[in-house]
């Protein structure tokens, strides 16, 4: 299944609280909200993609909860970026004081803020210049670190703050570099 995007302007534009109403009455949809206010309906994921999130995710959880500098995310969480988008990375973490800066409401619904690292995982369905744009997309918006792994050409794109993307070919690690320190993310059994 492919995403799908709905201009509604012509129609409605909706408020974030609309919005966000819109993704808790439609829990088994999952939506993304780009710049423009166009609506993103995204596909489940498969079993392997599922699957290998789950592991990064698990990896990055155990680091955090030895380290304690901040909050890690999932991929069903929203965040609303400076930009106005509403994004939900397939892993994201956020520094502990850049998260506890938010006021309780602000952190009970969509998250007026972009994480400090994100990891997007191709699946078969995806296409690759449009995940390469949402990549961007946190870059611009004030992510430090990120990461696009891609299971089938077995490549890494690694994206950070004034560099050009570096592309790696089937990488055996992954570091957390000062964004994440001490953090590593082991790919043999990823490929």
């Amino acid at each position: 299944m492919n995403a799908y995007t709905i201009d509604l302007k012509p129609f409605i534009e909706l408020s974030d609280e609309q919005f966000y109403q819109l993704c808790r009455n439609h829990p088994e949809l999952q939506f993304e909200r780009n710049a423009q206010g166009e609506l993103i309906i995204m596909p489940p994921t498969g079993g392997d993609t599922g699957n290998r999130n789950s592991e990064i995710n698990a990896d990055l959880v155990i680091w955090n909860r030895r380290t304690k500098l901040g909050y890690c995310f999932d991929s069903s969480t929203g965040f609303k970026l400076p930009n106005g988008a509403n994004r939900s990375p397939d892993l994201a973490w956020i520094s502990k004081q850049r998260w506890e800066a938010l006021a309780p409401q602000q952190r009970s619904k969509f998250p007026p803020i972009c994480p400090d690292f994100v990891a997007e995982l191709m699946s078969p369905t995806d296409r690759l210049a449009t995940v390469q744009a949402k990549m961007q997309e946190y870059l611009e918006n004030g992510t430090r670190l990120g990461w696009l792994l891609n299971p089938e050409s077995q490549t890494v794109a690694i994206y950070r703050q004034g560099q050009a993307v570096e592309l790696l070919r089937s990488p055996e690690t992954l570091s957390g570099e000062d964004v994440l320190p001490g953090f590593s993310l082991e790919l043999d059994s990823f490929w």
